[in-house]
């Protein structure tokens, strides 16, 4: 059997095919974000990795609101550079989102929130129990780091993805909010679905007083392995369902 190198040029326009859905995607998760009540204005982000250039990633404007942002107008940036406001790009959201890219390899999108359901729990020193299936999504996988002030100093970084780990799918930030990653936008905000979930089920059963039960050890790790399965399986029907309420709504975070 013969191999050949694909042309250069299919080779291109196939790596601009991939940034255009990359760029859809990720303008869809800032208008679900929006819709899902998350959003604080113009702050907060969501960024996702250019496919084709590792180095690289895609993010909103800092000046524009959530249900503003298309595929078109997010800002591509090096996470190489030193960026702030000067640049289009809020300079704390440069610096969280530059900084777990660079240090994960297998992440290409990550989602910061302020909910205040997930800054109640994270300021909670035991953090997030296993109350409910909702909280098993991070069963050992699960970071905290502590609070330093704004996000702005590239020297926090390292101290942040030690609290990730190598294989988290979440960061608690105490007493300011939350970071899911996932290698897609998919993963991404199903996480933080969950996160918000598992943090409201949690201050519910924590404000009615009575004597909560978590799920056991062993029923927790049974349990990460059910999940791993349904994610990589039947629960890839998700994304394209909230793609399609969107377009429902209003279809222009795709222009």
């Amino acid at each position: 059997m013969e191999l050949h190198a694909a042309p250069v040029e299919a080779a291109t326009a196939d790596t601009a095919q991939h940034e255009k859905l990359a760029r859809v995607n990720l303008a869809a998760m800032y208008r679900l974000v929006e819709q899902s009540g998350w959003g604080e204005g113009i702050f907060n982000h969501i960024s996702m990795r250019v496919p084709g250039s590792p180095r690289e990633f895609l993010i909103k404007p800092h000046e524009l609101g959530y249900a503003e942002v298309t595929a078109s107008n997010l800002v591509r940036v090096s996470m190489d550079d030193d960026l702030d406001e000067r640049s289009g790009v809020n300079r704390p959201g440069f610096v969280l989102h530059s900084t777990i890219l660079k240090a994960r390899s297998d992440v290409n999108c990550a989602l910061h929130v302020h909910v205040p359901e997930v800054v109640a729990v994270g300021a909670l020193r035991r953090g997030l129990r296993m109350y409910c299936q909702a909280a098993l999504r991070f069963y050992e996988q699960l970071g905290y780091h502590p609070y330093e002030g704004l996000t702005e100093s590239l020297e926090e970084g390292p101290r942040m993805m030690k609290a990730l780990g190598r294989n988290g799918v979440a960061l608690l930030l105490r007493n300011h909010g939350a970071v899911t990653v996932s290698e897609t936008a998919w993963g991404a905000f199903s996480l933080m679905r969950y996160l918000v979930s598992a943090c409201k089920i949690q201050l519910q059963i924590e404000g009615a007083g009575g004597e909560a039960v978590e799920i056991s050890q062993g029923a927790c790790e049974s349990a990460r392995k059910q999940l791993s399965s349904h994610n990589t399986g039947r629960a890839g029907a998700d994304w394209p369902a909230w793609l399609r309420r969107l377009d429902a709504v209003d279809p222009t975070y795709r222009f």
